[in-house]
C-alpha cells in the first residue's frame, strides 16, 4: 500500500488534471461556438476581421480568427496611450517645468493637456503663475514634432477631433463659439473675437463657423445663431499665441524667452492622471491622448516628442507582445498605425494585472449601455456587462476591452473590422450581436 501522504499526493494531481481538462473541454466548446457564430454570419464574411477570446484567469487564449493579422486600429490605438501613461505618469501629472530667477518666473511646457480643459477642469497652473508676483516669461522650442501627427488627414483641420500638437496646450487648442442671441456669440478665449468676420455671401443654411487654413482667420454666415449653438474649432497655434492667451486670460503680461531649460528646473503638479485617463477614455479624446504622449516624453528628457516617447514605450514596456507594432501617434487619427488583435489582447491583459482592481479599471473605460462611447452600442443598463475602446475611422470600426459573461467570468477580447463600404452601423451591430452571445452564453 502506498503511504498516506501518497495517497494525498496521487489525489492532488488527479483532481488537478480533472480541473485542466474540464477547462480544456470548456474552452474547447466555447471555441467552437464562437467559430460557429462568425462561421453563420452573413455581414462578416463582406470584409477584413481580426478576433481574438482571452480567459485571463486561465491564462488561455479562448478562440482567434486572424488574430495575427494586422489591421488599422483608429482609437484603439488609445489603449497604448493609457498604458503607457500607467506605466509612466505619475498620480499627479507634471502641469509644467520653471525657474525663479531673480524678478522673473520662467516656465516650460510638459505637454500637460489638462491646463483649463473644458472637461478635466485643472486649474493647478494657472492659479501657480496667477499667484506670483513674478514677471512671467514662456520660454517655448521643446516640441520637436509637427502640428500634425504622422498621417493625419489635413482635410480635417478645422474639426474638434483634431486641434494642433504644441508642447503647452491651453483650452484644448481650441476656439469655443456658443449662442448668446440671434445677431451674437460668445468667444473664448476672448482673444479670438477679433479673429472673426461675418461672409455676407452666405446668407441661407445653419450657422457654422469655419476657420482659414494657415491663420487665425474664422468666418461665418450672414444667418440666425440658433439657442443651443455650440461648437469647438482647433485656432493656428504659436508660441506667440499662446502668450498673448496667457496674457489675456491671467490678465497680466506673459514674455516670450528662448532659454534651455536648466538641469535645476522644478516641476509643477498638476491634475490627478486617472482623471485625465478617464476624460480620454469616455469621449475618445484625441488631443488629450497626443498630449499624454508628449508628457511621456517630458519623463525621459528635455525634448517633447511622440515619437521618441513611442520608441521609449515599446522598447522598455512592450516587449511581451507578440507581434510587433507600428505605432505612430496616440490617438489613433493616423491610419499608419497598425495592430493585431492578439497583440491588444496581450495590452489588455497586461492593463488588468497593472491596475489590479476591475472596479477601478472599468470605471475608467466606457461601459457599454452605460457612457462614453459605448452608451448607444448596447442596450442601456444599470449593469454593463462590457468595458472596453472603440475605434472608427472611414471604413474601421473596432472593439477591445473586458466583457463579463452571466456566469461570472471575464473574458478580454479584441474585434476589429476593416476594408468595409456598408454603413458602420451594420457592423457595429453584428459585433455587439457577437459579443453579447459570449456574455449570454458563456
Amino acid at each position: 500500500m502506498f503511504p498516506l501522504k501518497n495517497h494525498n499526493f496521487i489525489f492532488l494531481a488527479f483532481a488537478l488534471s480533472i480541473c485542466l481538462l474540464t477547462s480544456c473541454s470548456t474552452n474547447k466548446i466555447i471555441s467552437k461556438k464562437v467559430a460557429k457564430e462568425f462561421k453563420n454570419s452573413q455581414v462578416i464574411k463582406q470584409y477584413q476581421v481580426g478576433f481574438a477570446l482571452y480567459s485571463p484567469a486561465e491564462k488561455k487564449m479562448v478562440f482567434q480568427k486572424d488574430a495575427d493579422k494586422y489591421f488599422t486600429p483608429a482609437s484603439n490605438t488609445k489603449l497604448y496611450t493609457f498604458f503607457a501613461s500607467l506605466k509612466m505618469l505619475p498620480d499627479l501629472m507634471p502641469a509644467l517645468k520653471y525657474i525663479e530667477r531673480n524678478d522673473s518666473l520662467i516656465f516650460w511646457g510638459t505637454g500637460d493637456p489638462a491646463f483649463l480643459q473644458f472637461a478635466v477642469k485643472d486649474k493647478s497652473a494657472y492659479n501657480f503663475l496667477l499667484a506670483s508676483n513674478k514677471k512671467l516669461f514662456f520660454s517655448p522650442g521643446r516640441y520637436s514634432g509637427s502640428f500634425f501627427g504622422d498621417g493625419w488627414s489635413w482635410d480635417d483641420y478645422d474639426y474638434y477631433y483634431q486641434p494642433e500638437i504644441t508642447e503647452m496646450p491651453i483650452m484644448d487648442n481650441m476656439v469655443t463659439s456658443t449662442y448668446a442671441s440671434p445677431n451674437k456669440i460668445n468667444i473664448e478665449p476672448r482673444i479670438f473675437a477679433s479673429c472673426f468676420e461675418i461672409d455676407s455671401t452666405k446668407k441661407t443654411g445653419s450657422f457654422q463657423v469655419s476657420r482659414d487654413f494657415l491663420s487665425n482667420r474664422f468666418h461665418y454666415p450672414a444667418v440666425s445663431v440658433q439657442p443651443g449653438y455650440n461648437q469647438q474649432n482647433p485656432y493656428k497655434t504659436s508660441a506667440q499665441v499662446t502668450v498673448e492667451i496667457l496674457s489675456d486670460t491671467l490678465h497680466k503680461p506673459v514674455g516670450i524667452i528662448n532659454l534651455k531649460i536648466p538641469s535645476n528646473a522644478k516641476t509643477l503638479s498638476g491634475a490627478k492622471r486617472d482623471s485625465v485617463l478617464k476624460h480620454m477614455m469616455l469621449p475618445s479624446d484625441n488631443f488629450i491622448a497626443e498630449h499624454l504622449l508628449l508628457v511621456c516624453s517630458n519623463q525621459i528628457g528635455d525634448t517633447l516628442s511622440t515619437t521618441k516617447a513611442i520608441d521609449y514605450i515599446t522598447k522598455n514596456y512592450l516587449s511581451f507582445l507578440p507581434d510587433k507594432v507600428k505605432w505612430v501617434d496616440g490617438s489613433g487619427l493616423s491610419r499608419q498605425n497598425l495592430f493585431t488583435p492578439r497583440d491588444n489582447i496581450y495590452l489588455l491583459d497586461s492593463i488588468y494585472r497593472l491596475v489590479n482592481n476591475p472596479e477601478k479599471l472599468f470605471s475608467l473605460l466606457p461601459a457599454g449601455g452605460k457612457s462614453g462611447t459605448l452608451k448607444s452600442a448596447y442596450p442601456k443598463t444599470d449593469k454593463p456587462f462590457v468595458f472596453g475602446k472603440t475605434g472608427s475611422l472611414g471604413g474601421v470600426h473596432n472593439q477591445s476591452g473586458y466583457v463579463l459573461t452571466k456566469k461570472g467570468k471575464t473574458y478580454i477580447y479584441s474585434f476589429m473590422n476593416n476594408s468595409f463600404v456598408k454603413p458602420t452601423a451594420e457592423v457595429r451591430a453584428e459585433m455587439v450581436r457577437i459579443i453579447t452571445y459570449i456574455h449570454n452564453t458563456f
